[in-house]
């Protein structure tokens, strides 16, 4: 592959070597350039800031992140089956301080890095327009989405609102769940349901109609998202790097932008 297709261009012995030297020097360099990959498994109400925040770190360093989302629940539940990630954003404490104890992670690498907020949303421009989640008791509707109260925390959340507001056993029939917090809003983005109880990131990156009212926040216990280096990603510094990176003044502006504290 180093040879030269025409003969009479081919220097001399030494003029040779020299150039096979810088060649394969330049191709070692190109590869360290481009970094290592970190694999990154992200809580669905995360997913679309964290795009963002991918990007801003692949710009920055070189490296290379490769998301992997789905409910919180479910995330814990492969990583616990060996799924090969390297990094863990939860959407809740639990599951990050389950795995530090367990030694699947860092767990001096663990913190948090937003606290989620509930929102009350409709793909429908004026379902909500000068409405507030009072109008939940006022049943004027067929369905509303949440995540799943077991898998995810966003689920569990929406569940509490239901409870505290006495609410959860009247519309039980009329709740439609989805695995994780991505799918609920999916129900209610696409009509399946008319109501979604889902993150406020949600709400703030969707660019189609829409209405949405905050869910007063003494109605859910505090949806604290946690970040953890797992054992894989240990050696990766890619992942150390990420992990870094989430932590800094740029990445928490980004994250405030996208509806969280």
């Amino acid at each position: 592959m180093w040879g030269m297709t025409r003969l009479e261009h081919c220097p001399g012995p030494q003029a040779g070597s020299t150039r096979l030297a810088l060649t394969a020097a330049a191709v070692l360099l190109s590869a360290s350039a481009r970094g290592e990959v970190a694999t990154v498994a992200v809580a669905a109400n995360f997913l679309a800031p964290m795009r963002s925040i991918a990007a801003a770190f692949e710009e920055r360093t070189g490296h290379e992140i490769v998301l992997v989302p789905g409910s919180t629940g479910q995330i814990y539940a492969q990583i616990l089956n060996g799924a090969p990630f390297d990094v863990f954003l939860a959407a809740d404490s639990d599951r990050p301080a389950r795995l530090g104890a367990d030694g699947l992670g860092d767990d001096t690498s663990r913190f948090s890095y937003a606290r989620g907020r509930l929102v009350l949303w409709s793909a429908d421009a004026g379902t909500l327009d000068g409405r507030g989640i009072e109008m939940l008791a006022e049943g004027d509707f067929r369905h509303i989405a949440i995540a799943s109260p077991e898998l995810a925390p966003y689920g569990a959340a929406a569940k509490q609102v239901l409870e505290r507001l006495d609410l959860w056993e009247t519309l039980r029939p009329r709740i439609a769940i989805g695995q994780s917090i991505g799918q609920a809003f999916a129900m209610a983005a696409t009509g399946n349901a008319e109501l979604g109880l889902v993150a406020l990131s949600q709400a703030l990156s969707w660019e189609g109609p829409a209405s949405y009212v905050a869910v007063p926040p003494q109605l859910y216990e505090p949806i604290e998202q946690d970040a953890i280096l797992l054992d894989r990603g240990a050696d990766n510094a890619a992942a150390v790097a990420f992990r870094g990176f989430l932590q800094s003044d740029e990445t928490r502006q980004m994250i405030h932008d996208a509806g969280y504290l």
